[in-house]
């Protein structure tokens, strides 16, 4: 996550939730925000397009 989150400019929060979002069947994670600071972090996500590269990546990552 590190590597990739730095390739973007953006939290490892960010590229997680990019990367679920980029997953096929998942149409919407549940995240819940306690501050709008997480808030902001999690919206950033929803800009955020990963190579498939990156995608595969985290994939394996998550085995």
């Amino acid at each position: 996550l590190d590597a990739i989150s730095e390739a973007h400019q953006v939290t490892p929060t960010q590229i997680a939730l990019a990367w679920l979002i980029a997953r096929p069947g998942i149409t919407a994670p549940i995240v819940s925000a306690t501050s709008l600071k997480q808030l902001d972090d999690l919206s950033g996500a929803m800009q955020l397009t990963l190579t498939p590269a990156q995608i595969e990546q985290l994939n394996q990552a998550s085995q």
